[in-house]
């Protein structure tokens, strides 16, 4: 599926390590068990590399939402320098890794994406914040799929961030295989149906870029591509558009069923628009046809198969 390893980022108490404040870890059973069988990790503990030692007194942000300070709940040291310092070298470290994603530790002051607690000086709490490592990810690397492993609960965004940490993946093989404009177009023609799974109006706008791909230098291309690509596989995909999709992709082999396979196949597709099954059912039975009558341009599509079916990610959603 890829050319390179999958390797992510993870907040390392997420895989077992007792490196938390209390000396304890939140292990994820479907990350370290399940996703991790198709992934290099690549642990980080900002506080523990920042110097800070396990275990170590609880620390909580302070001050402005945007510029908070880490200082320790009861004796008020700060740690803001010491973890800026550290979060400025490990940056330039993970920046050679080639990382396709990264889950971080919800609400945690060096690592939450959003809505982590930030307290003003006379201790009242508002969560606006984001942890002063995560935040400096985010700002440095604004293409790589990020998630909190407690948002990865739920299904839909379970499947999102895996679809996109595989698509980010290939589309750094595109930019590491030599990218010329040919390869664009191609890449951007199995992903079609993907695209339209997310945005419509997202998929035209890739559509006009690469049309007039004779304007950019290939390279240029890419990047432009690139960052419109990500941007559009984080809007949300719904049940309405997956069965526009399917929709469109019978088209492809309708007039080849007969009356009795053409009736079930929509009346499946019909059930998962009802919310009467899951996105896995309607899929399999395309996929079989899509095998049996050779269609060559769907079966390349990345829509039928953007993360291994063993993860069974659309049997939920």
């Amino acid at each position: 599926m890829t050319t390179a390893p999958l390797r992510l980022g993870i907040s390392r108490c997420l895989l077992g390590d007792e490196v938390r404040f209390d000396g304890g870890h939140k292990r994820d059973n479907f990350l370290t068990d399940v996703f991790g069988r198709y992934v290099e990790w690549v642990p980080v503990c900002p506080e523990v590399e920042a110097g800070l030692g396990t275990p170590r007194e609880a620390m909580r942000l302070v001050g402005d939402p945007q510029h908070p300070r880490l200082l320790t709940i009861k004796s008020g040291k700060d740690h803001t320098r010491a973890l800026e310092e550290l979060t400025t070298n490990r940056l330039e470290e993970l920046g050679d890794l080639d990382l396709s994603g990264y889950v971080f530790k919800r609400g945690s002051p060096s690592c939450g994406i959003e809505r982590v607690r930030v307290y003003t000086e006379h201790g009242m709490p508002s969560r606006s914040g984001a942890g002063i490592f995560a935040r400096a990810f985010v700002e440095q690397f604004p293409l790589i799929p990020v998630e909190e492993e407690g948002r990865l609960c739920d299904a839909p965004l379970r499947e999102n961030f895996i679809e996109r940490v595989f698509c980010y993946r290939r589309y750094q093989d595109l930019l590491q295989n030599g990218v010329t404009r040919q390869a664009v177009v191609r890449f951007h023609t199995i992903h079609k149906y993907l695209l339209l799974s997310h945005s419509q109006q997202h998929y035209q706008a890739l559509g006009q870029l690469v049309g007039q791909a004779e304007h950019h230098r290939p390279k240029e291309l890419a990047v432009k591509y690139g960052e419109l690509f990500m941007k559009t596989l984080a809007v949300k995909a719904t049940v309405r558009k997956h069965a526009n999709v399917l929709q469109h992709i019978v088209g492809y082999f309708k007039d080849q069923l007969g009356a009795p396979a053409k009736a079930e196949l929509l009346g499946v597709i019909g059930d998962y628009h009802r919310g009467l099954t899951p996105l896995i059912v309607p899929l399999t039975l395309i996929k079989h046809y899509v095998q049996i009558f050779d269609v060559q341009y769907v079966r390349d599509q990345v829509y039928l198969n953007p993360h291994p079916k063993e993860l069974m990610l659309r049997n939920h959603v």
